[in-house]
């Protein structure tokens, strides 16, 4: 049985990077990772990924095109069809969760695709672009407190 945070993660990974190279997928899930690590973001894989606006009638639907990830929000089906990309999903969540990976996107909390300029883009400093995504970090590095320490 995996346990739940592998499966956020796996599921982001899948459907934010699935089509992207191995350091892109290590990238989308090292960045949910610095979020669960940042004092602004929740604590958990699961509640950084599922982050976003709630109906309030039904907090357990997301209101559409109003979360972190736009994937778990726009209506669709969130079940993986590639077999192959999922397990390989799994693979860099695993990977990444457990300290296997190397550091590909540093301190970043946001990213986008690269066709798209959201506005809080400017208000942050570009670290890499990895095929069709752009990191960012914190212009202010000083300002945003990455906590590595636990389960260390």
């Amino acid at each position: 049985m995996f346990e739940a945070g592998l499966i956020c993660m796996a599921l982001n990974v899948y459907f934010e990077a699935r089509d992207q190279p191995l350091v892109g997928q290590i990238a989308v899930a090292e960045t949910v990772l610095n979020r669960v690590h940042s004092t602004f973001f929740p604590d958990t894989v699961c509640e950084v990924v599922y982050q976003g606006e709630y109906y309030s009638w039904n907090p357990d639907i997301p209101v559409r095109n109003r979360c972190q990830f736009s994937w778990y929000c726009d209506g669709l089906s969130d079940k993986p069809k590639d077999e192959t990309a999922w397990h390989k999903s799994l693979q860099v969540a695993h990977g990444v969760l457990n300290g296997y990976t190397d550091s590909v996107v540093e301190d970043a909390l946001w990213y986008h695709a690269h066709y798209v300029v959201p506005d809080w883009s400017r208000s942050k400093r570009m670290i890499v672009r990895i095929n069709d995504h752009i990191f960012y970090g914190s212009k202010n590095v000083e300002s945003v407190y990455l906590d590595h320490s636990e389960g260390e």
